[in-house]
Order: structure tokens, then sequence, then C-alpha cells
């Protein structure tokens, strides 16, 4: 490093670490919510179907790469758990991306309150690399 160059403090260090964590946790958890988008509109779809079936139709549901014999009450009743599990799922992955975005603007506000005064750390915060 030559002399003009300056040493990155460890606490905005931290900071950035924190932050790109943050967005890959947000990342994760969108690919999360988007899949279970995926699936919940699968499951309407079937129910949709399911539902334009007479009571004594025969019908079948997939039991891994094979389908089985089944009946439409029961069928109905599966897909209808599936999709309140999803709902559920969708409403707690929906929270974790809304306190994750919540992290990420405190974090940035954070990063940006440390690059406008570089010398001094943040508030509540000691410097590391001061000499004893």
């Amino acid at each position: 490093m030559s002399a003009g160059e300056q040493q990155i403090p460890p606490w905005l260090q931290e900071q950035v670490g924190r932050m790109q964590q943050l967005q890959q946790n947000l990342q994760s958890i969108m690919m999360q919510k988007q899949h279970l988008e995926s699936e919940h509109l699968e499951t309407e779809r079937a129910l949709e179907v399911l539902q334009k079936t007479n009571d004594d139709d025969t019908v079948y549901r997939t039991a891994g790469s094979i389908l089985v014999k089944s009946t439409k009450a029961i069928l109905v009743s599966e897909l209808e758990e599936k999709k309140e599990l999803a709902n559920t799922r969708l409403t707690v992955l929906s929270k974790q991306e809304t306190r994750i975005k919540e992290n990420l603007k405190e974090a940035e506000a954070k990063i940006r309150e440390m690059l406008r005064s570089p010398g001094a750390p943040p508030s509540g915060q000691q410097k590391t690399d001061t000499p004893k």
C-alpha cells in the first residue's frame, strides 16, 4: 500500500460486511418467496381443475414419479392444506423481507455517516486502531 492510500477502518469494514450479509439474506428470502408463490399458483390451478370434476370421477395424485388413485375429497383437503401452509410461509418471508430491508437502510445510513467523517468511529463504537 502506498503512503497516499488510506486503510479502511475496521468499523467501516464491519458495516460493509454486515450490509453485504443482509443483501445476501434478502436475495435468499426473495428467491424463497418466488418459489413459494409459484408453488401457490400451481396449487390454485390444481384446485380449480379439481373443483370442476365430479365427485365420483377417478382422480390421481403424484407420489414421487408415480400416480396414485385417490378421491376428490382427499385431494381437495391436501391441496387446501398445502395452500394454507404456503400462505403462512409467504407471510413469514414477507415479514423477514421487510425487516431485512429496514436493517439494510440502517446499515447504509451508518456507512454514509462513516464516509462523511472517516476519521471518527460512529457513535457508540471505539476506534480499534488507536495505540494504547
